[in-house]
């Protein structure tokens, strides 16, 4: 049986969500390397580098991030957009981020990928509740959270963001199954 029958892939109406390969680096150090992408999230850096894009590649490949579940998003006609994923620490609930390159914004991909990626997280990973946040002065991010069906906690967290380089008032959501 190949790999890639057991790697867990999710398909949308548009989209393909599937973890990402160390061949997909150029692409995704392409669509990551901007400050409006970086700014708008906590782990993208700027400049994001091909090497950047490898070295976190290879860390998911050997295991080293094995609380994470990374995909790749894939727009049936353009190829890779953007990335999702869920993060499973200390707490009973994942994390879920995304981050999409700003050509393939305000298309309805973002609320996409997050309802695929929220229902394999409740039938295959058995996520009865996900959390998100998105940074204050990110009120789209918030839209997509919302269409798939996030509510607000009241809490909002502060974020190290390493694309600015500072703490950010985030306003956390949840989401339940």
């Amino acid at each position: 049986m190949s790999a890639d029958l057991l790697e867990p892939r999710i398909e949308t109406e548009r989209l393909a969500l599937r973890p990402p390969r160390l061949s997909d680096a150029v692409y995704i150090a392409e669509l990551a390397n901007d400050p409006e992408v970086a700014r708008m999230t906590t782990g993208v850096r700027y400049p994001y580098r091909l090497s950047d894009a490898e070295l976190y590649l290879s860390a998911l490949a050997k295991g080293g991030l094995s609380q994470t579940r990374a995909f790749l998003i894939e727009h049936c006609e353009v190829g890779p957009v953007g990335m999702a994923g869920l993060y499973r620490g200390k707490t009973i609930c994942a994390e879920l981020g995304f981050w999409l390159g700003r050509p393939f914004r305000e298309r309805g991909l973002a609320t996409e990928a997050v309802c695929g990626l929220l229902g394999w997280a409740a039938d295959d990973w058995r996520c009865r509740a996900t959390l998100a946040g998105h940074f204050a002065d990110n009120p789209a991010s918030g839209r997509v959270l919302e269409k798939a069906g996030f509510l607000y906690t009241g809490e909002v967290r502060q974020r190290f963001s390493f694309g600015r380089g500072q703490d950010v008032a985030t306003r956390m959501m949840v989401w339940l199954a």
